[in-house]
């Protein structure tokens, strides 16, 4: 699935920076900006290197600066706001496409000089490769010259002024870290000088610090000759460059081509997406195995996230080895019955504060087994989910424990333990503390789990009966026949009775609790309530807790992140749900294939090829938050295999 963006679409450079490319390496770094070539976020850079995988993050190369010398005229290629509207570079007048399919690519023409640049990462280093192709059919020679703008600081940070650099003829480096280059430009050392007041107007929006200061101390030429074409290439890494940027680009593409072919997924917008799966799955050095990021620029990989986001982005994608090691590495971490939410980092220990992480990886199991039917992995990490089934009956961390009737119970006090998580001081805007409706929908999914699993392995089991008592008493005091649908936890609280997505779950889970005319009202409840073509909102419109825009300084957005704020991922299961309950039906799948076209626009915006976090809950449109979410692609990922798997 290719992208192309022409000038229409970078009329201006507000316009031109409303969507961004990401590059990864399965590391956690990356390389992402605007697809102008502009740093709008402190988070954009050209090199963002990882020192321990994958959140120790180094902003290295910031962004080049590229211009176009002739007829002693300098013309400026590149694109750059300022805090001075007078510095900015205005070069994406000159840029007449910008295309990406496994990497971005963008053409410049400038009088009769046509410059092509491409652009792709290393899987597995710290690695960036860039080429400029020049042809020049004019008259004159003209030389094109690159100027790198150094950084090396740690991810989301700013340097300081008196900060210094060393370069030699093959490396740059500066507080300990280095960098090797490789090139077949001339190097030409020019006086150095720190770069003040870059613009990032999306932390701005934000209410993140707005500006920002680049090292500038060499440029990189390559002199064409009137009538002739020639080639520059540029690597950063590192380690040490035993390539060039031709294999480098030829390696992305095949790796991304092969993604898409081991997903075995027939629709395009199916397949680009798994392309963009693989982007979270990265390497984690403290544990020694495989983890998931929960999206770019700024999440780290989280238990919860991973836990629903393997599904798509793994398992369906046919990664399964990758999924394998993901779940060891969680099911060693295993405490208490309860999963990480946040992986060691240093001698930090690691943080269990999620009620849904550990029954989650019962089915991510279960999953993983049904795609492989790898009866062997389920005997492994058998020990592990009955050790989460005992203590979710018997009692763990965070007020986490089964009532009388079956259920369970989790939170108390200041813990926010469901995903939706936030906490501002001593305020929780959304508590939902007791009896979660998906808290308990996934219980009893992993109650029916253990019984389908405890034959196949020869154990035997008593899940049965409790599962009988969890059916009747999520029906009996979860159910709200005046709403048509269910209440959002069971605390005695008006929160009780607030439409959210959250009960989207107990519809859409492999084991629901629900009877076919009460998963019927689920679905249509969310539609009529909830629903909008880009996610679900979080809480219905009519609420008076409502909050229409996500956006403003970080107490604004917190307060809103989950009270009306729409979130791409239960959007997925959304039609996993409406799927189910209309029996996979033609009919069925023709809707919400429908319905998912205007996703092809949602990967046009933001981040190119990728879905965000979440959108503003009243008019959805402009993607908020992270521009990349494991979750949100992996669901989606999920609909597609499941209209697929039901074609004649």
């Amino acid at each position: 699935m290719k992208f192309i963006y022409g000038k229409q679409d970078f009329t201006t450079l507000a316009r031109g920076q409303e969507n961004c490319y990401l590059l990864t390496n399965g590391l956690g770094g990356f390389s992402s900006a605007t697809i102008i070539g502009s740093n709008s976020r402190n988070d954009h850079a050209f090199l963002m290197g990882c020192t321990e995988a994958p959140n120790h993050r180094y902003n290295l190369i910031h962004r080049l600066e590229e211009c176009l010398e002739r007829d002693d005229a300098c013309i400026c290629l590149s694109s750059q706001e300022y805090a001075d509207s007078g510095q900015n570079e205005r070069g994406y007048r000159n840029l007449s496409s910008f295309t990406f399919e496994d990497y971005p690519q963008w053409t410049y023409d400038v009088d009769g000089v046509t410059i092509v640049k491409e652009m792709a990462m290393k899987q597995g280093a710290n690695l960036v490769a860039v080429r400029y192709e020049i042809e020049n059919r004019t008259q004159n020679d003209v030389t094109f010259c690159v100027t790198p703008h150094l950084q090396f600081v740690p991810k989301g940070t700013q340097m300081a002024r008196e900060k210094r650099f060393e370069m030699t003829p093959d490396s740059i480096s500066s507080d300990g870290i280095q960098v090797y280059f490789k090139t077949n430009g001339k190097l030409r050392q020019i006086p150095p000088r720190v770069i003040e007041n870059l613009y990032y107007a999306y932390d701005a929006c934000d209410g993140r610090p707005a500006y920002g200061r680049t090292y500038v101390n060499h440029r990189i030429e390559k002199r064409v000759r009137a009538g002739k074409a020639g080639k520059l290439e540029i690597i950063y890494s590192m380690e040490g460059i035993e390539t060039n940027a031709a294999s480098v680009l030829k390696e992305a593409k095949a790796y991304r081509e092969g993604l898409a072919d081991a997903s075995h997924l027939r629709h395009e917008m199916a397949r680009m997406l798994a392309k963009s799966a693989n982007q979270f799955v990265a390497r984690r050095d403290s544990t020694g195995g495989k983890t998931m990021l929960a999206g770019y620029p700024f999440f780290e990989d989280w238990g919860r996230d991973t836990m629903i986001a393997i599904a798509g982005c793994c398992i369906t994608t046919g990664q399964t080895k990758t999924a394998k090691s993901i779940l060891r590495t969680f099911a060693a971490y295993c405490k208490n019955g309860l999963m990480p939410n946040l992986f060691p980092e240093g001698g930090n220990a690691p943080q269990y504060n999620t009620a849904d992480a550990a029954l989650l990886f019962i089915n991510a199991v279960y999953l993983y087994f049904e795609k492989t039917k790898d009866l062997s992995f389920v005997g492994e990490m058998w020990g592990v989910m009955r050790e989460i089934i005992s203590y979710y009956k018997e009692g763990t961390l965070y007020g986490i424990h089964m009532d009388e009737d079956g259920l369970i119970l989790a939170g108390g006090n200041l813990d926010q333990v469901t995903w939706m998580d936030v906490r501002v001081g001593q305020i929780l805007p959304t508590p939902r503390h007791g009896k979660p409706v998906e808290i308990n929908a996934y219980w009893y999914n992993a109650l029916c789990i253990m019984e389908q699993f405890g034959p196949l392995l020869g154990e035997r089991t008593e899940y049965k009966v409790l599962a009988a008592q969890v059916k009747e008493s999520f029906r009996e005091k979860f159910w709200n026949p005046a709403a048509r649908c269910l209440k959002d936890v069971i605390s005695g609280t008006a929160a009780d009775e607030q439409i959210r997505c959250n009960q989207i779950w107990a519809v859409s889970m492999p084991f629901s609790a629900l009877d076919e005319e009460q998963a019927r009202q689920v679905v249509d409840t969310v539609f009529e309530k909830l629903y909008t073509p880009c996610g679900l909102r979080t809480l219905e419109k009519s609420d008076p807790q409502f909050c229409k825009a996500y956006k403003g300084e970080q107490i604004k957005r917190d307060l809103a992140y989950h009270q009306g704020t729409v979130w791409v991922f239960p959007l997925g299961a959304y039609y996993l749900a409406y799927l189910k309950t209309h029996g996979y039906s033609r009919e069925a799948r023709e809707e919400v294939e429908r319905r998912l076209e205007s996703m092809e626009c949602a990967l046009r915006e933001g981040c190119v090829g990728q879905l965000p976090e979440i959108y503003d809950g009243e008019v959805p449109g402009f993607s908020r938050g992270c521009f990349a979410q494991a979750w949100s692609v992996g669901e989606i990922l999920r609909v597609y295999e499941a209209m697929e798997r039901y074609e004649v």
